[in-house]
């Protein structure tokens, strides 16, 4: 098992704030702080929903996956990793991808457990949703892909564990794009009460916490997502077209029980598997992150998410934080996809 949590963002919903003198230096104009920098790779104009199909996806075995995943670029381009959210998919780079690819990265977009055509290996292996077993995932899948040392970048679940990977295991980090900031955190702080406006934002985690809602979210998962999706971007215009195309992801046969253990760990209402126990605990000190990284937000983001000042001090190497205007909301890098494309190679020209 790779050296390698869940930051549910409860953690910093109810801290108090940092100073913006505390962050460490930014490292790009003022202008890029809004999406618009002028790093070094020259990225092509995207017109948000240009791209519609990765094409044919590949396949590999990786730990204890067989990992579906996109690939665009040249194969000895600099790697880029894009890591998805829940209830997302692959399809949330779809404009970013050949972005980036076109600007000679080796773009890699894999579907996470539990998504897509990504399926286990045995049968008999525990569906587990647990934070640092998806950060596992990705290592493996560097691994089989050959892949030394990758720029992370992704938001929600792929944020985290973007974040879990460049804290455990930094030399396989070069650089990292994570959208909402730091999002590592423990069971222990997921216990932690808050306000009731912002006991409401986690309605879904109630939720699935009962066999009701394990039970209506298998029933209803089309529905469901798409109504998570409205409620995090709630000025996105997205169509049926669209939001079908990662919808299908959510068929997976493994889909429900990787999203309901996910959740209901992060509460501590269900164990993990003990070949995590030490990363876990590891994690639960919320560690610094080294690695270069941009932290983004939209100006819409409709999910709980901590503002960023109250995570500046978590990045103690080359940072900046990016707030992406216009009405942009959870899923940024398809809602805003230049201004995401932009990050990712700025930053992994750090």
């Amino acid at each position: 098992m790779p050296d390698m949590i869940d930051h549910d963002r409860r953690r910093f919903l109810g801290s108090a704030m940092l100073g913006a003198a505390a962050a460490p230096l930014l490292f790009t104009s003022p202008a890029a702080a809004q999406g618009g920098g002028t790093g070094a790779a020259k990225l092509p104009a995207i017109r948000p929903g240009a791209n519609t199909d990765f094409g044919a996806l590949k396949q590999i075995d990786a730990g204890v996956l067989n990992v579906g995943y996109a690939e665009a670029g040249p194969a000895d381009g600099p790697p880029v990793i894009l890591l998805h959210g829940w209830p997302y998919d692959i399809h949330s780079f779809a404009d970013v991808a050949p972005a980036l690819a076109q600007a000679g990265h080796r773009v890699i977009v894999p579907h996470l457990r539990g998504y897509g055509t990504t399926r286990f290996l045995s049968p008999d292996a525990m569906r587990n949703g647990e934070p640092a077993a998806l950060a596992a995932d990705i290592v493996a899948l560097m691994d089989a892909l050959g892949i030394g040392q990758a720029t992370l970048a992704g938001y929600d679940w792929g944020a985290r564990t973007a974040n879990i990977v460049a804290a455990l295991r930094p030399e396989r980090v070069k650089a990292m794009v994570s959208v909402s900031g730091y999002l590592i955190s423990s069971q222990a702080a997921g216990k932690m009460p808050l306000p009731p406006g912002a006991e409401l934002q986690w309605w879904y985690q109630f939720y699935f916490a009962t066999e009701r809602g394990r039970e209506g979210y298998a029933k209803n998962r089309h529905d469901f997502a798409k109504l998570i999706w409205k409620l995090a971007s709630p000025k996105w215009n997205f169509d049926d077209a669209t939001y079908d195309r990662s919808a299908a992801s959510l068929d997976n046969p493994d889909h429900v029980d990787v999203s309901i253990h996910n959740y209901r760990w992060r509460l501590g209402l269900a164990e993990g598997e003990p070949q995590y126990a030490e990363l876990e605990r590891r994690l639960a000190a919320l560690p610094v992150i080294t690695v270069p990284t941009i932290t983004m937000e939209g100006d819409a983001n409709g999910a709980p998410h901590p503002e960023p000042a109250a995570y500046a001090r978590k990045f103690s190497g080359k940072y900046e934080h990016r707030t992406v205007s216009g009405g942009i909301g959870h899923n940024l890098p398809q809602e805003a996809p230049q201004a995401f494309a932009r990050a990712v190679a700025d930053i992994a020209a750090a």
